[in-house]
């Protein structure tokens, strides 16, 4: 189940941002919306990661976790800088992508620590 969650969510991610962007995405308010979803969304991915590797027995399982939600996030980037979809690569994308990650570690750090109390 873990694997297929994962799977579906990357499809899902990837689609969505690679796909042009024709209408209006729901705002906030902010200047910075866009990064506000990149934030949860790299949140979001980097916990089902680590459930998956948590259910594989992986080592090291945050550091995987972390680290495949941050290379895929530089990498769909630079594809949106290049397919020529009007879609742009921009620096503070992968920032908000990588903040969602940190903030996804520090929640699943948080848990284990409720838990082994």
């Amino acid at each position: 189940m873990a694997l297929l969650s994962v799977i579906f969510y990357t499809l899902f991610l990837t689609v969505l941002s690679l796909m042009p962007i024709d209408e209006e995405i729901p705002r906030f308010g902010f200047s910075f919306d866009d990064k506000i979803y990149h934030l949860f969304a790299y949140f979001i991915f980097t916990v089902l990661l680590y459930t998956y590797t948590t259910a594989v027995q992986i080592k090291r399982k945050i550091l995987v976790a972390f680290s495949i939600a941050v290379i895929y996030g530089i990498i769909i980037e630079v594809l949106q800088g290049t397919l020529g979809n009007k879609r742009t690569s921009e620096v503070y994308d992968v920032i908000a992508n990588v903040s969602g990650s940190l903030i996804g570690v520090l929640v699943i750090l948080s848990m284990r620590k409720l838990k082994l109390k």
